[in-house]
């Protein structure tokens, strides 16, 4: 599975793109009644990946006081419990459920906006030379903090798994992830027959969704190679420093200017659409993400360039701070009070102020 290729037909769906769409090994998005859309088995536009493993949901043993059964993959992992088992399959499901694209509503944009950027950035930390390791890892819990955050899953599984290196890891029995996917698929595959009446696919359909489900998890663990947004003309310098975080880095630490001067070309465009919008929101939570969470004082000087401009300089500083809840997380880890940033909460809109004041 070219993951980048399945990638590039996600954002293709997801706004709107119009562009022809390409083979992505056995796979192909379709378009839901509700207008949402999930990604189907080429052969089969009746059965959508992220649901084949529905009807296999564990039991909840949080609703029985003495759980009396055994996980599935009880023999393969003695140190599994029922309560476990069913942390892996949200885990499971939150993985696949990242191909799905949901009908944006004003409950769900921040949460979709989130998970759609804390997957792509996982994907980069890898790569990110200039962090440091304990830079790396700050972000990388981090991002997948709000990844599962965002979908979302319940406290138990938020946080239940952990980074070892870049293999994660459900930290209660050092079971590593990837090697819980392949056994699960492996055991549905085997027992097809005996689990028929809840599975709708065949077992080299179940094969298929255990390698894009491995696929999904590597690129969250910083395994494969990096994603990269398509480009698009007239985005060629935002997409650059999307793709490229130790350019983006770089640049600022040389002439932080230089960004504060794309970022003005962008706004002086009037060309919009929904890609180029979302692509310009992703390179103000990298400015979040890895300018501020570092250095949250650097703000000033984004305020500074553009406060003779209130118009650009709103929008941008309520993009920083509504379009998601990583600038809320960062302040709270550094004990900072925004209302003794007056020149930044004086370019607060009514739902910024509603959050943060």
């Amino acid at each position: 599975m070219k993951l980048q290729l399945l990638y590039n037909e996600y954002l293709n769906f997801k706004f709107n793109r119009g562009l022809p769409s390409v083979q992505t090994d056995g796979f192909v998005y379709g378009l839901l009644e509700d207008d949402s859309a999930a990604l189907f088995f080429a052969e089969r536009s009746d059965e959508a990946f992220v649901e084949w493993a529905y009807e296999l949901q564990p039991r909840d043993p949080n609703y029985v006081a003495s759980p009396d059964w055994k996980p599935v993959l009880s023999d393969s992992y003695k140190q599994l419990d029922v309560y476990d088992e069913l942390v892996f399959y949200y885990l499971l499901f939150t993985i696949n459920a990242t191909t799905s694209i949901a009908k944006l509503n004003p409950y769900n944009a921040m949460n979709d906006m989130m998970k759609n950027y804390c997957f792509f950035q996982l994907a980069q930390l890898t790569d990110a030379s200039r962090l440091n390791e304990v830079q790396r890892q700050q972000l990388r819990d981090f991002f997948f903090f709000f990844y599962l955050y965002a979908h979302p899953v319940n406290e138990e599984t938020l946080y239940a798994f952990s980074f070892r290196g870049l293999d994660l890891v459900h930290t209660k029995t050092n079971i590593h992830v990837e090697q819980y996917v392949t056994a699960y698929h492996d055991y549905y595959s085997k027992h097809h027959d005996k689990y028929k009446d809840q599975i709708s696919i065949d077992p080299h359909q179940i094969q298929a969704c255990k390698s894009l489900t491995l696929e999904l998890l590597r690129s969250i663990e910083g395994k494969s190679a990096k994603l990269e947004m398509p480009p698009e003309e007239g985005l060629e310098a935002v997409l650059q420093l999307i793709n490229d975080v130790d350019g983006l880095m770089h640049m600022y630490s040389e002439n932080k200017t230089t960004l504060f001067g794309m970022m003005r070309d962008f706004l002086s465009d009037n060309r919009s659409n929904p890609y180029r919008d979302h692509c310009f929101r992703m390179l103000l939570q990298n400015y979040v993400c890895y300018i501020l969470y570092f250095k949250f004082d650097e703000i000033h000087h984004l305020v500074d360039y553009f406060k003779d401009t209130p118009v650009w300089c709103e929008r941008m500083i309520n993009s920083l701070f509504t379009d998601a809840i990583f600038i809320q997380k960062i302040m709270r880890q550094h004990r900072i009070d925004i209302a003794e940033y007056e020149n930044v909460i004086a370019f607060f809109n009514e739902e910024a102020r509603r959050i943060y004041l």
